[in-house]
C-alpha cells in the first residue's frame, strides 16, 4: 500500500472492515511488523512470543489486577500495560551496548515521541530489573542515534538500514538513511529529553549520557534555536503530495509565516499534522520544561556548564515569549491559545495528542494554575471545535481522524490531569466502554458507535492507560474498587 490514508480498521460484526482514514490510522501492511504474534482481538500474546519478558512488570500486573473490582476493567489493564514489551520492542545491540528499537505497534517504526512515550510508565521498576534497566537503556541510545541522523525527523526505521515508510519516498525534503519521515516536529527532540531524565531520576544510572548523547542534545538546541526564525526560515522545509490538507506546508514548505518572538516554530503538530501558525503553543511549553532537564543532566552529569546555560537560557527566553504572545482573551477569561504567528493570529483548539493544552500538568509546567484551569475548561467542551459529545463519550480528537471521531488519549489524559474523583471515574467508564469488547485501547472512535474505531494495535494509548491504572491504583485506589 502507498498510501497510510487509504486504510482505517474498525470492528463490525465481529470482524475486522476497512474504510477510508486519515493519515498513521492504520497499517500499510507492505510494512507492518509481524502480526502472526499479536492478535488484537485475543488478549496478550502467547509467552513464547513476547518481545521481552520481565518478572518485575508481571507482579505489577498481578498486584494492580487485585485492587480492581471490575474484572472487564482489570483484564483492559492487564492487556495494556504490557504491550509495549509485549509487541513493540527490538532489543539488540550496537557497538556492544543495548540497543532498542521501539515500533508504534501497527507500524514498523519508531517515533521519538511514541517511543518515549510507550516505555515511560515503565521507569519506576527499572532499578528492580536489570534486564529492564538495559532495555529502557537501549532506547535512550538508539534515540541518541537517531537524533544524530536528523533532528528533523519524526519518525526512523527500527532497522536504520531500511528504506523509509513507502508513503515517505516521493516528500520534498532532504530524507537521510534511516529515516521514516521526515515531519519537523518540536515535542518529538523534547520527549527523548524527558525520557533520559527521568530514566537518570528512577535509576541513577549515567551509562546512556557519553559523548554522543551530549551531540545530540547539542543539536536539539541548536535545531531550536534554528526554529526561532530569527534571522531566516532555516534549513527545513517540506512538501508532499496528498489530498489531506494537513500532509504538507505551505509556503513552498517552510509553513506560514512567523515573526521572531523567541518562539521556536513547530512544522506539524504530536498528531503529524501540520500547523496552522507555527508557533505549536503546548509543545513551547514542553520545550521549556525538556530544555530546563537537559540543563540538570548537564550540570549534573556532563558536568558541561556551557551547555546547561545554553539550555536554560532558550527555555528562560520561550518561557517569556509565551507569556507575552499565547496567553489570550475570551469571554471567559483569559486561557492559552492553542498556536500563534507572533503577529497577532491565535487558533484556539486543542488536539488530542500529546503536548496539548489538555495535558500541560502532565509533560510541561504551565506557570499559572488559574490560567490552566481556565484552558483546561474551554478544551473540554463544545467550545473546542475538535471536542466531541455523543452517546457512545465524549471527548477530544483532532484532524487526523477527522469528525466525529474522540480519541481514547483525550479521556486518559483528563483522568491523568484532574484531582476530581468523579471526572476520573468517569474516564475510566468510557475508557473500558471504547475498548468495544477487544480488551485494547484504540486510536479514536465515533462518539456514537464505539464499534468504529481505528487502530486496533496502538500501543501508546495501551501503555498510557496502563500508566493511568496505576497512578489511580496509587493515589486514590478506592476508585477502582
Amino acid at each position: 500500500m502507498d498510501h497510510l490514508w487509504t486504510r482505517r480498521f474498525a470492528i463490525k460484526s465481529g470482524a475486522a472492515v476497512v474504510a477510508n482514514a486519515g493519515l498513521r490510522g492504520a497499517a500499510a501492511f507492505a510494512q507492518t511488523p509481524d502480526l502472526t504474534s499479536f492478535d488484537p482481538a485475543g488478549g496478550r500474546p502467547k509467552v513464547a512470543d513476547r518481545r521481552f519478558q520481565s518478572a518485575v512488570v508481571e507482579e505489577t500486573i498481578t498486584e494492580t489486577s487485585r485492587k480492581i473490582g471490575d474484572p472487564a476493567l482489570a483484564l483492559l489493564f492487564a492487556n495494556c500495560f504490557p504491550n509495549t514489551l509485549d509487541t513493540t520492542v527490538r532489543p539488540g545491540t550496537f557497538e556492544g551496548r543495548p540497543d532498542t528499537a521501539v515500533i508504534t505497534g501497527d507500524i514498523a517504526a519508531m517515533w521519538l515521541r511514541d517511543s518515549s512515550a510507550q516505555v515511560w510508565p515503565y521507569l519506576p521498576l527499572a532499578k528492580k530489573d536489570p534486564a529492564l534497566r538495559a532495555l529502557l537503556e537501549g532506547v535512550i541510545r538508539r534515540q541518541t542515534r537517531c537524533l544524530l541522523i536528523d533532528t528533523y525527523a519524526n519518525a526512523f526505521m527500527a532497522d536504520l538500514n531500511a528504506p523509509p515508510l513507502s508513503w515517505s519516498t516521493k516528500d520534498l525534503t532532504t530524507m537521510k538513511q534511516g529515516v521514516g519521515e521526515r515531519k519537523y516536529e518540536l515535542d518529538s527532540i523534547c520527549y527523548p529529553i524527558r525520557l533520559a531524565h527521568g530514566y537518570w531520576k528512577q535509576t541513577g544510572d549515567i551509562k546512556p549520557f557519553d559523548a554522543a548523547w551530549k551531540q545530540a542534545m547539542e543539536r536539539v538546541v541548536q535545531t531550536m534555536q534554528e526554529q526561532q526564525r530569527k534571522q531566516a526560515d532555516g534549513p527545513y522545509k517540506f512538501q508532499r503530495t496528498s489530498p489531506i490538507s494537513t500532509e504538507t506546508l505551505p509556503a513552498e514548505g517552510y509553513g506560514n509565516p512567523v515573526k521572531p518572538v523567541g518562539l521556536i516554530a513547530s512544522g506539524f503538530r504530536p498528531s503529524d499534522d501540520a500547523c496552522i501558525f507555527p508557533f505549536l503553543v503546548p509543545s513551547n511549553l514542553f520545550a521549556v520544561t525538556s530544555l530546563r532537564q537537559m540543563a540538570e543532566l548537564a550540570n549534573s552529569v556532563l558536568h558541561d556548564a556551557a551547555l546547561a546555560n545554553r539550555a536554560e537560557a532558550l527555555a528562560s527566553e520561550v518561557e517569556a515569549a509565551l507569556k507575552q504572545y499565547a496567553v489570550v482573551p475570551t469571554t471567559q477569561g483569559t486561557i492559552w491559545a492553542y498556536e500563534v504567528d507572533g503577529f497577532g493570529s491565535q487558533l484556539l483548539m486543542d488536539d488530542a495528542n500529546v503536548p496539548s493544552l489538555l495535558g500541560l500538568p502532565y509533560l510541561a509546567s504551565s506557570p499559572d494554575k488559574a490560567l490552566y484551569a481556565r484552558t483546561r475548561a474551554f478544551v473540554w467542551s463544545e467550545r473546542n471545535p475538535w471536542f466531541f459529545k455523543g452517546s457512545a463519550g465524549e471527548g477530544i480528537g483532532g484532524p487526523h481522524e477527522g469528525r466525529p471521531m474522540i480519541w481514547p488519549m483525550s479521556q486518559i489524559v483528563y483522568a491523568l490531569t484532574s484531582n476530581n474523583d468523579a471526572e476520573t471515574h468517569r474516564s475510566l467508564a468510557m475508557l473500558l466502554a471504547s475498548a468495544a469488547g477487544t480488551n485494547f485501547i484504540h486510536e479514536s472512535y465515533n462518539k456514537d458507535d464505539i464499534k468504529k474505531f481505528t487502530r486496533p494495535w496502538f500501543a501508546w494509548a495501551n501503555t498510557l492507560f496502563g500508566e493511568l491504572v496505576l497512578k489511580v491504583a496509587a493515589e486514590r485506589p478506592q476508585l477502582l474498587r
